[in-house]
């Protein structure tokens, strides 16, 4: 789904905007969970985490809000809405076992820490708009990658809810039927 939509040339009202964007990927990654529910993660080809598909969101809504009259405004409060949503995530989260086996359990604890991270400081010092709005999205954003990312990996230990359960993430939009060819 979101490849179809990064597929064409768009405008800011054109694109869906962040929450609409997260929950068709959310739902994208339950169905990928379904229908690998019986394989060995490692046999999959491609995988089942992609959160580059985060950033994907975001730089849509940023250019949602590059369209908009109070373009600055806009991305100041993207970025609140991301850290908003990363705040739910974490705080869903359940603290790792850090004894256990296995590399899945390894690699939420490890996620897990990265998302809980600490910032070294203002990724945006020293900026002026518009570069201001745009590095405070960004790197909220990025923030955001961070606990979707450690989410997936507890979803698929089955530690967390799905993220519609979890108040996240609602259903994704309706699939428009892809119009018919010419004479058809």
């Amino acid at each position: 789904m979101l490849l179809g939509w990064l597929a064409t040339p768009a405008t800011g009202q054109d694109l869906p905007d962040l929450q609409t964007c997260l929950n068709s990927y959310v739902d994208d990654y339950e169905w990928l969970l379904e229908v690998h529910a019986d394989d060995v993660l490692e046999d999959i080809e491609g995988g089942i985490w992609h959160v580059e598909e985060v950033p994907n969101c975001v730089t849509m809504a940023i250019m949602i809000c590059d369209a908009a009259e109070a373009s600055y405004a806009c991305q100041r409060d993207l970025a609140d809405e991301e850290r908003a949503l990363a705040e739910a995530i974490r705080a869903g989260l359940p603290d790792p076992d850090r004894g256990g086996d296995g590399w899945a359990k390894r690699l939420y604890a490890a996620t897990y820490d990265l998302a809980h991270g600490i910032s070294a400081g203002d990724d945006c010092a020293g900026t002026e708009d518009p570069m201001t709005s745009w590095c405070l999205a960004r790197e909220e954003g990025n923030r955001l990658r961070d606990a979707v990312s450690a989410w997936q990996v507890a979803r698929y230990l089955d530690l967390v809810p799905p993220a519609t359960e979890a108040g996240w993430a609602g259903p994704p939009p309706p699939l428009r039927p892809l119009p018919r060819p010419e004479g058809r």
